[in-house]
């Protein structure tokens, strides 16, 4: 049985595969789940401080969930995170990008945001007093996150979304020798109004084709289409 660590965007939590959960199961996809540093919003959890959660303790916290036959999925932001736990030397089967950033050698994923052919945030989060979070304004969530999601799923969303710490997203990155030899793949969202779609697609140029698949969704498919993400990832992981 496959073993798949699901890995959070930004703002979100594990929570944020509710749905997809079942249906990778169908597939016979044994997958588990993690809160990024200062995500988890389980009752009696420690408070952090986001000005002192890092890009490297985020990796960490994926290398050490993850084993040697772990395929590891990361959704946008996560890319970087994903990509900095498979350099840490610890052994993971695979990795695969939805819809995410993969690290351009020396940027940080802010810098890659900025870098890219559109500006799809330009006034649609809110920085908090102290600079060291942001979030989504609740229209800028719906109209870009889950523009194709079902009403009660996007309730359900809005009511869980968490501050994203800053830190861990502006900090430079430069993929190692063992993320060059670690197995890939990439899902693009087709119709992602947060990361563009022909940015997605410029990231993965070079990848061998049979390892990028398209889903026509937003940007955020384990709520807008579960099953069809479900097949992809199943589809994915025989190879990897």
């Amino acid at each position: 049985m496959t073993d798949l660590l699901l890995v959070h965007g930004s703002c979100h939590g594990a929570w944020c595969w509710r749905d997809l959960l079942p249906e990778l199961s169908v597939h016979g996809i044994r997958a588990r789940t993690i809160d990024l540093p200062g995500h988890d919003q389980t009752p009696g959890a420690p408070l952090r401080d986001p000005a002192t959660i890092t890009l490297a303790e985020t990796a960490e916290a994926i290398a050490e969930a993850s084993r040697p036959e772990t395929i590891v999925l990361g959704h946008s932001w996560a890319g970087y995170p994903i990509t900095a736990a498979a350099d840490l030397g610890k052994q993971l089967r695979g990795l695969i990008y939805l819809c995410a950033y993969v690290p351009k050698p020396g940027l940080s994923m802010i810098d890659m945001r900025k870098a890219g052919p559109r500006q799809t945030l330009t006034g649609r989060t809110v920085t908090c007093a102290k600079g060291a979070s942001y979030h989504f304004t609740t229209d800028a969530a719906t109209d870009l996150l889950y523009p194709d999601c079902k009403a009660e799923t996007v309730d359900y969303a809005l009511t869980r979304l968490t501050a994203q710490p800053i830190g861990p997203q502006d900090t430079p990155l430069t993929p190692g020798t063992v993320w060059q030899e670690t197995p890939k793949a990439y899902i693009r969202s087709t119709e992602d109004r947060v990361i563009p779609p022909e940015y997605q697609a410029q990231m993965v140029a070079g990848w061998p084709r049979d390892r990028v698949l398209d889903l026509q969704t937003s940007h955020s498919p384990f709520f807008a289409a579960p099953q069809r993400l479900a097949g992809m990832i199943a589809t994915l992981t025989k190879d990897l």
